[in-house]
């Protein structure tokens, strides 16, 4: 039986499908129903796409576009975000209030923090020093040597995350998801949005199309219509 927390109301999670590397996955996103497209705009990651064919990755789609960046200087990232007109910044690194301040002034954009969690200390931490200033806190699984989860899922109960993040924040669940996990993720833990990448793939950063569409069903059906 799936373990449900009943202080949270039933509700349809956004979906957003990351790491997208080629135009093909990207519109078929779209066509399966997600809510968001990722792409990994720094380089030197498994699933990072050049500057000069971002926006030929995400040509074709209207959905919302999250732009994936760790530890860019504040115009740097408001330069890469902008190949793909991004409307969400998802900061992968060590960026701080300062930096996530900076980029606030530099465009119209949400902004998330990631946090790879071991322990509840590790969320607080992120939430005592930015929980003010960003729009969602991405809450992902600890893998050592990646600055992402690496595919890792988390291990911190649905009591203990949600106790710690604010009420007006978003909720992004990511780390370890696939469409045979994201019923009972999002049944237990009642996030705003679920995220995955390597979850979906047949090949790194070549998505299924099969999995992507039944990931975002899956993640839809232990929430109401």
């Amino acid at each position: 039986m799936v373990d449900v927390d009943p202080s949270y109301p039933t509700r349809r999670p956004r979906v957003k499908i990351c790491g997208v590397t080629r135009n093909i996955d990207a519109r078929h996103a779209q066509s399966a129903g997600a809510d968001l497209l990722g792409v990994v705009l720094s380089s030197g990651f498994g699933r990072s796409v050049p500057r000069a064919s971002a926006g030929k990755v995400m040509s074709g789609t209207d959905l919302p576009r999250v732009a994936v960046l760790v530890d860019e200087a504040p115009a740097v990232a408001a330069a890469l975000a902008a190949v793909v007109d991004a409307s969400v910044l998802q900061l992968h690194g060590t960026e701080g209030r300062d930096t996530i301040l900076a980029l606030r002034d530099l465009g119209d954009w949400t902004v998330w923090k990631a946090v790879r969690a071991r322990t509840r200390d590790d969320l607080e931490r992120t939430v005592d020093e930015v929980g003010d200033v960003v729009d969602g806190i991405l809450v992902e699984g600890w893998r050592k040597g990646v600055a992402g989860g690496g595919g890792a899922r988390l291990r911190l109960g649905a009591e203990e995350v949600r106790g710690v993040l604010p009420d007006d924040v978003d909720f992004i669940l990511a780390g370890g998801l696939t469409p045979g996990s994201v019923g009972e993720a999002v049944a237990r833990f009642r996030p705003d949005v679920v995220d995955v990448s390597s979850g979906i793939e047949r090949a790194p950063g070549v998505k299924s199309r099969h999995r992507v569409t039944r990931f975002v069903r899956e993640a839809r059906g232990t929430s109401a219509p």
